[in-house]
């Protein structure tokens, strides 16, 4: 705290951490839209949101990237989708230890259980994130067949 004086009267001022709602949408080729996304991630609050198109499994994602180098203490990482902001549980995981050593939490718009303000919802996205990750293997696996 910091006090400034004003004609023999001191007034205190609190430096108070940045606490933002920062979206995260993302599609996986750049035919797909955001639309969908932005509308919730704004209607959440989300004061900025960063857009990429490219696909999760990419783990050179630029945005995403910048995203993480602005986070403060106090921060929300709002996504639509869990699935938006990691598709394998190893990049989900060590995601979240990025927002926790940054003081960060996280929110899925559609998975409601999906939250780091919690020691439950620490576990269940553990385990949430392992089934995305099925998820997706699963989806590869049935593109491989239909092409051949």
């Amino acid at each position: 705290m910091q006090k400034y004086a004003a004609k023999g009267t001191f007034y205190a001022r609190t430096f108070a951490t940045r606490s933002m709602k920062i979206g995260y949408a993302r599609v996986s080729t750049q035919d797909q839209n955001l639309d969908l996304q932005l509308k919730a991630l704004k209607k959440a609050g989300c004061q900025k949101i960063f857009r990429e198109k490219i696909s999760g499994v990419n783990r050179n994602r630029p945005e995403f990237q910048r995203m993480l180098d602005q986070l403060r203490g106090g921060d929300t990482i709002v996504v639509w989708k869990l699935d938006r902001l990691a598709r394998s549980t190893r990049d989900l995981l060590n995601t979240m230890e990025t927002l926790a050593d940054a003081g960060a939490k996280f929110q899925s718009l559609s998975e409601p259980w999906a939250n780091t303000t919690t020691h439950a919802g620490k576990m269940i996205m553990t385990v949430f994130a392992g089934i995305a990750e099925f998820e997706r293997d699963l989806i590869s696996e049935r593109d491989l067949t239909r092409r051949n």
